[in-house]
């Protein structure tokens, strides 16, 4: 006998459901289509950059997997590609893909702008410290890092390899649901048909028991 008060169980049933609810949130985060889109395409976009550094300098670098710079732009891939996606699934004319849009802007503009100078300026210094004297403080200073922005044409690949992957994934996506969907379909009418023969079954052995009796 359940000796629970109705305020228990309707604290306990509230529990269970936010639990639920919270594990949902946590396992939707795998089918963020946007978030997925932007991942995949910095991570072909730094695959791609090892291997033209490879061509480029004849010589592996797996620094090249996480590095900044180089050919194509991971950056510029990563932003386009999560605006296209939230512009295909949010739509073009939102806040979202105004906002979306906005960061792709600087980021692509920064990395031609202030990253490439930046990188550009270090090559300078590096030179200038490499020909100080032995005898020098500075002599045997750390050397800068000098891959840090990209070329017009690395930001220019880097948001048609980011586009490319996020209308692709839409069109996966989009195929995948009319699968669902089908299945889903299916699945229901093979349910409904099978209960309706359950029901006549029934029927038919009440009515031979009747019979008999």
């Amino acid at each position: 006998m359940d000796h629970s008060s109705p305020l228990m169980r309707s604290t306990d049933h509230r529990l269970m459901e936010e639990s639920s609810s919270s594990s949902s949130h946590y396992f939707s985060i795998f089918t963020n289509y946007p978030l997925l889109s932007a991942g995949l395409a910095f991570t072909m976009a730094q695959f791609i950059k090892f291997f033209t550094t490879w061509y480029k300098e004849k010589r592996w670098d797996l620094k090249r997997l996480v590095g900044s710079g180089g050919m194509p732009s991971s950056h510029s891939a990563t932003v386009t590609a999560l605006a296209m996606a939230v512009g295909l699934q949010e739509g073009f004319v939102g806040s979202l893909f105004a906002m979306a849009f906005i960061l792709t802007s600087i980021v692509m503009y920064d990395a031609t702008g202030v990253r490439l100078h930046a990188g550009r300026q270090a090559e300078v210094l590096n030179q200038i410290v490499y020909e100080l004297p032995s005898e020098h403080p500075l002599a045997e200073s750390r050397p800068l890092r000098e891959l840090l922005g990209h070329t017009p044409p690395q930001v220019i690949v880097g948001g048609i390899l980011g586009t490319a992957t996020a209308v692709v994934g839409y069109l996966v996506s989009l195929t995948a649901n009319h699968w669902y969907v089908a299945e889903s379909a299916m699945t229901s009418k093979w349910t409904l048909e099978t209960g309706s023969l359950t029901q006549v079954s029934f029927r038919c052995s009440a009515c031979i028991i009747d019979n008999i009796v």
